[in-house]
């Protein structure tokens, strides 16, 4: 759906545009995160125009209210349901979307410093289990070589995505599939970002909702230069991250930058800038260690996780037991909930390959062989 097809909030009732905006907001948490870096693929553009499609009925919906009210002063409009945001690798079609509709809804950009970030030093008296392998972590991250990326070249991820299905109001889990992307290294704005290519089919990558003049490079479309940006020093960093992700009424703010970081978790990133993510994670609360974790690959190494209380959802970050390289992500049930029962997964990627190339479509010869 082209953006200009988006219904105008302008004329509508004040009744129902409080409706529109709460029911939009549910539908926000709602979209499963996409596969790689907050970037959308097929899932997204799916999801997006669900999205719209419920924006057309509740516009429909509340002019029919206010006309019902004139009449009836006493009738009173049904209030929303939660919807579950599965949480993995926003794993950011939350970020995503905090972009995409910034316009129109209640998510906003926030300029408040974590409540909770430490302030100490983080040596090894205060060192949690998760915080001790995050440093680890960290330090192997930060080892690895600065790479030469071109504003005209793609970064490249091969994936493998399983993911649930909420349309019936159940997670229908669907099969493992194959997904690749090319994601323009362009500071931007753009209105297309990419290419995203899954079960022989590749449709284009299009700017975020509400980006008229196209999409720039930051937190929903992080580009290899911009992740050089970013501050190195944890604690700004963390900082900078509670300030710039966007808010949602009701969604807990440390997950909301827990799922940020994951989505900026492994591919094309700085070393230094990895190492940073890292270690700015083991300052949020709740994170805990995974001693033993897999992909949806069925690779096992370590993992780091946090629950997310509010829509009872796990998100795993799966690392090589040996090198601490970056493995993937998972997000599954941890009690039962009206979506399913406790351990039903809701979305999972595995990263197998990740290069920068010259051009959208263009496959590194080591990913062709495997």
């Amino acid at each position: 759906m082209n953006h200009r097809d988006t219904p105008s909030t302008a004329a509508t009732p004040a009744t129902g545009a409080r409706r529109s905006d709460a029911d939009v907001e549910e539908i926000a948490r709602l979209l499963p995160p996409p596969a790689h870096r907050g970037l959308p693929h097929e899932r997204y553009l799916h999801h997006k125009e669900r999205l719209m499609r419920r924006i057309d009925h509740d516009h429909d919906q509340a002019t029919r209210t206010d006309h019902t009210s004139r009449t009836d002063r006493t009738s009173r409009t049904r209030p929303a349901h939660r919807l579950l945001r599965p949480a993995l690798l926003v794993p950011v079609s939350a970020l995503a979307l905090g972009g995409i509709l910034a316009t129109g809804v209640a998510l906003t950009s926030g300029d408040d410093a974590p409540a909770a970030v430490s302030t100490g030093r983080h040596d090894a008296r205060n060192m949690r289990p998760a915080a001790a392998l995050l440093d680890q972590i960290s330090d192997a991250a930060g080892k690895g070589h600065a790479l030469r990326v071109r504003d005209d070249q793609f970064a490249y991820t091969r994936s493998k995505v399983r993911e649930a299905d909420l349309t019936s109001g159940k997670a229908v889990v669907g099969p493992l599939r194959d997904t690749e992307s090319w994601v323009s290294q362009k500071p931007g704005p753009l209105r297309k970002l990419g290419v995203t290519r899954s079960e022989g089919e590749t449709l284009p990558i299009n700017a975020q909702l509400g980006d008229t003049h196209g999409t720039p490079a930051g937190l929903g479309r992080p580009t290899y230069h911009w992740l050089s940006t970013l501050p190195t020093d944890p604690e700004e960093l963390l900082t900078y991250l509670y300030a710039k992700v966007p808010k949602t009424d009701e969604a807990e703010r440390d997950q909301a930058v827990f799922d940020c970081i994951g989505s900026l978790l492994g591919g094309v990133t700085p070393p230094e800038t990895a190492a940073a993510l890292y270690r700015a994670a083991a300052r949020i609360p709740g994170v805990t260690k995974v001693p033993t974790a897999k992909d949806v690959t069925g690779r096992t190494g370590v993992g780091i996780a946090r629950d997310d209380t509010t829509f009872g959802a796990r998100t795993e970050w799966v690392f090589d037991a040996q090198d601490l390289t970056f493995l993937g992500s998972r997000s599954h049930l941890f009690k039962d909930t009206r979506y399913g029962k406790a351990g039903t997964l809701m979305s999972a990627e595995a990263v197998i390959d990740f290069a920068v190339v010259d051009k959208a479509g263009q496959v590194p010869a080591a990913s062709r062989e495997s």
